[in-house]
């Protein structure tokens, strides 16, 4: 700012010379004045034009071979386009900063204005912020992706869309819940959609005084008749606890991901129906009163 008052006292004082020199009738000191004076601003004006030109020639150069290097390690689409348009900003803002120092304007004061400007909005937006580069870290790491089921910050659901702020997640209900990447980049993510192979898992209670050897077969016999239940690794069939009411038995089967909710459910209905049919009862709560 004082280099810039100094600038306009020197123009004016420029000019008062020359008025004077206007009044005083000497037209070779005002010719010789202006002479300065052009010469003075046009070797300025030469030299940032000259900046300009080879600071856009090197920023293209830059975006060429960074665009190169991101094509070359097959780095996504979205973060490319990301990078690009970041390094492109903050590569302008440079070349307009060293314009403006070409034409004799001192920048430092130009510069501490936009370190206080940042330093406040920063602070406004420190949470912004740190969606921001939550958002980075999730697409740089990729603990999900679009179309995966995952449980996060108390919501499950399918992934929609990765936004630089925002996760998009669409619930089983059809909710769409907006995440922030903070959140999500710093907690717990438990992604169903990850692995080819899930586990599926049934506890049935039935009565006591059931025969478990025919439990167990009658339960390994719907298990080998589903093509979709994989063979590797093997299905469990086991005791799993002597409760209040009742014997339960774990079933563990392995299927494709794609495969879990349909054998799931169709499981649970064909465990319903064969043991009925077999005439292995289920339990129910009840409580036994003896009276002395």
């Amino acid at each position: 700012m004082i280099q810039f008052l100094q600038a306009t006292k020197d123009s004016v004082n420029v000019t008062k010379e020359v008025v004077t020199a206007i009044e005083t009738g000497h037209t070779e000191q005002i010719i010789e004045k202006l002479i300065d004076l052009c010469i003075s601003a046009g070797k300025n004006i030469l030299i940032a034009i000259v900046v300009y030109f080879v600071g856009r020639f090197l920023i293209s150069l830059l975006q060429r071979l960074m665009a190169n290097m991101l094509e070359r390690r097959k780095v996504e689409v979205s973060i490319q386009i990301f990078l690009k348009s970041t390094v492109s900003i903050l590569l302008n803002v440079l070349l307009i900063i060293s314009v403006v120092g070409a034409l004799g304007i001192n920048t430092t004061s130009f510069a501490a204005l936009l370190a206080s400007a940042g330093v406040a909005i920063g602070m406004a937006l420190s949470g912004n912020l740190q969606n921001f580069a939550g958002g980075l870290i999730i697409l740089f790491f990729k603990p999900y992706k679009v179309d995966d089921w995952i449980e996060a910050q108390g919501v499950s659901g399918s992934v929609t869309a990765i936004q630089i702020m925002h996760t998009i997640v669409t619930t089983a209900d059809n909710k769409v819940v907006y995440i922030p990447n903070g959140a999500m980049s710093s907690g717990v993510i438990t992604n169903y959609s990850r692995m080819d192979t899930r586990r599926v898992e049934w506890i049935v209670g039935v009565d006591y005084g059931e025969d478990i050897d025919k439990v167990k077969g009658v339960a390994e016999s719907l298990i080998q008749n589903d093509s979709r239940i994989l063979k590797d690794p093997a299905p469990i069939v086991a005791l799993h606890a002597l409760d209040a009411s009742s014997v339960n038995v774990t079933i563990r089967v392995w299927v494709a991901n794609k495969d879990y909710w349909d054998v799931y459910f169709e499981m649970n209905k064909k465990i319903y129906e064969e043991f009925n049919r077999q005439g292995i009862n289920f339990p129910f709560p009840q409580l036994t009163i003896h009276q002395s």
